[in-house]
């Protein structure tokens, strides 16, 4: 996913090891794993800007959240650096709810797309802004931990902070 030069990022560190994020004018445009994690950005056009305003609202609602204190984030996002089918997929996503969690076929079926369940897949890999569209609440129809850019043992980290394990 090609990002565009004009984000400014910051990076944070996490529980789960340290964080990109990256933001437009418009929004919160990116939380990555710095290490391993599929498709890390190239930032190297990007400015430093550990001081911009969404930036740190971005880390301090990271913050709150890993330490159990937020179950919702409250933050302004840019999520259009996507297909209009990944576009679609985020927004579904964002309407997952803190301690829950959805199969990729039932979340295909509320897109309105339930045949393309390999495709959602696909576009729920390829979200930007991870933790905060919360992708890692996506799991296969059995019940099983699938998939996961940041890694399966950060998935399940994630849903141990959301009770879900």
């Amino acid at each position: 996913m090609k990002h565009p030069d004009s984000l400014v990022c910051s990076r944070i560190d996490s529980p789960l090891g340290p964080m990109l994020l990256a933001t437009s004018a418009v929004g919160l445009a990116g939380a990555w794993f710095v290490r391993g994690q599929r498709d890390t950005p190239d930032t190297a056009a990007w400015a430093l800007a550990p001081d911009h305003p969404v930036l740190r609202q971005a880390a301090a609602q990271l913050a709150d959240y890993f330490s159990g204190r937020r179950n919702a984030f409250g933050l302004a996002l840019d999520l259009s650096h996507g297909t209009a089918f990944q576009q679609a997929v985020w927004q579904a996503l964002l309407a997952i709810p803190f301690g829950q969690t959805t199969s990729y076929g039932t979340l295909a079926t509320r897109i309105g797309r339930p045949k393309a369940v390999r495709a959602l897949g696909a576009a729920v890999g390829r979200n930007p802004i991870g933790i905060i569209v919360p992708c890692h609440r996506v799991i296969g129809a059995d019940g099983s931990l699938t998939g996961y850019a940041g890694g399966l043992d950060r998935k399940t980290a994630l849903l141990r902070i959301e009770g879900v394990l």
